[in-house]
């Protein structure tokens, strides 16, 4: 019987060899980091990512808005529960790695069969006097059980590593969410201050064009216009009454967005609404394009998941291999309560270590090998799709920066020259030299003009803060 045993566990230890043999190889993918030099505006190293937010936007009111909404916005408050699970991830892979130990206590009673061989056993049992066997018998116990995987693969250890690097990655994710929730306030806030002057140039215009009707309805009683011409210039101000209906319109969804990213109900946003075109974005410094690798919270959080899935595919190719585990137990059983804890006849324990892997269906485990595979390559284009993303980004709203100024230099020249025609034109029209369609499309001009240069203006903050955060600025 002894050199059966030797032979089985042969056997045994044999086809694990073999099945361990048969591992496919792990393939551990080399992402691409490289950048280009620079953003075609030098190598200063200099960068705005560094710079706290509190000290980038200058507005108090925005400073608020900003405050509120880090601790409020429902979006925020959810990534950090996502964190939170993270973190227990993190927790159970660690608790993996140490034996489980447990806690058991039992009582029972039993009654077997007289003519059976446990019952036929017991009544051939010599007891001494005083200490018979009962009938039915009891079961009484009490002790502690431990199960422990031992980690020879180090599949427990490389699958804590990853909950660790997703836990990191989660952690990445809040201060990305925590960069877009800021630029998505500013920009709405500065948006915000450009329909308010773009509202007060409406009136300011339904005004003048008030006065304008007023002269023509004069000059038709005076046998000097036309009802066609008073009727244009009804018109002209009826289109821009509509248009302050639009804007004032656009004002409340913009005031209900802030109020939405700060986790609230519908109320006023306080803000300075004085002149917007003297507002001055702040200057900006991109650095290089390498500093993204390190600034970027979504570049940071997508090689924390390509390191994640890299260790994957180490814990689904360990499933290869046979595993070792070890059951242990001690306590105390007897039959009846008064014997339970005398010593060492009620004693037992147990002590039992079996080595186990996979012979002959492995399909499972190949199939999920070659999942973990196909999620690592996932893993790593992402990772490079986020790296070549930031570069655009950050590259587009430079050059939008530098075009916009020179848009908005050449459109304060028209605005100006329109401002001056519509004083021409009034001269014109009264003296009778100009055509009333002539002061009409100055007119129009000159208020078309004026609302593109504030929306210019408000382009100019929004391709600062973009530029901000597109070089990792805000989270800090």
């Amino acid at each position: 019987m002894y050199n059966s045993r030797k032979t089985y566990l042969g056997i045994l230890g044999l086809g694990l060899a073999l099945a361990a043999c048969k591992v496919p190889a792990g393939t551990q993918q080399v992402e691409n980091r490289n950048t280009p030099a620079s953003f075609g505006n030098g190598q200063d190293s200099t960068t705005a990512a560094t710079i706290e937010w509190r000290r980038f936007f200058t507005d108090p009111h925005l400073v608020n808005l900003i405050d509120s909404a880090l601790a409020h916005n429902q979006e925020l408050m959810i990534t950090l529960q996502e964190i939170e699970i993270a973190r227990n991830d993190v927790r159970f892979r660690q608790g993996a790695l140490i034996p489980q130990v447990t806690a058991r206590a039992g009582a029972g009673v039993e009654k077997v069969g007289r003519y059976t061989s446990q019952g036929a056993g017991d009544a051939s049992t010599e007891i001494t006097e005083g200490k018979e066997v009962p009938d039915p018998l009891g079961d009484f116990n009490i002790g502690a059980y431990a199960t422990w995987e031992v980690d020879i693969w180090k599949k427990l250890h490389n699958a804590k590593k990853a909950a660790v690097a997703r836990y990191l990655a989660t952690v990445e994710g809040r201060n990305f969410v925590i960069t877009n929730l800021i630029a998505e306030i500013a920009n709405s806030y500065y948006e915000l201050l450009a329909l308010d002057n773009q509202l007060a140039i409406v009136r300011q215009n339904i005004e003048l064009q008030k006065s304008a009707l007023d002269i023509v309805k004069a000059q038709k009683e005076a046998t000097r216009a036309t009802e066609l011409a008073v009727k244009k210039f009804e018109a002209e101000v009826l289109k821009s009454q509509s248009l302050e209906f639009d804007i004032a319109q656009k004002i409340k969804e913009t005031e209900n967005k802030i109020n939405y990213l700060l986790g609230r109900y519908p109320q006023e946003i306080a803000r300075d609404k004085s002149d917007f075109l003297q507002a001055m974005p702040s200057m900006i410094s991109a650095g290089i394009p390498a500093q993204l690798l390190g600034n970027r919270p979504d570049i940071k959080q997508a090689e924390l998941e390509l390191a994640a899935a890299k260790l994957d595919v180490k814990v689904a190719r360990a499933e290869f291999y046979p595993s070792l585990g070890i059951t242990a137990g001690v306590g105390f059983q007897a039959f009846k309560p008064s014997y339970l804890f005398k010593f060492p006849e009620s004693l037992l324990y147990n002590l039992v270590g079996d080595l186990a892997g996979p012979l002959i269906n492995r399909n499972a485990i190949k199939a999920e090998f070659n999942s973990a595979n196909a999620r690592q390559l996932q893993a790593m284009y992402n990772y490079e799709r986020v790296i070549l993303n930031a570069f655009m980004e950050v590259s587009n709203q430079l050059s939008n920066i530098d075009n916009l100024e020179k848009s908005y230099s050449l459109k304060s020249k028209q605005v100006a020259a329109l401002t001056t025609s519509i004083d021409i034109s009034n001269d014109l029209f009264k003296s009778a030299r100009a055509d009333y369609l002539e002061v009409l499309m100055t007119q129009r001009d000159a208020l078309e003009s004026k609302l593109e240069l504030i929306e210019t203006k408000q382009q100019q903050f929004a391709a600062v803060v973009n530029v901000y955060r597109g070089l990792g600025g805000g989270w800090r």
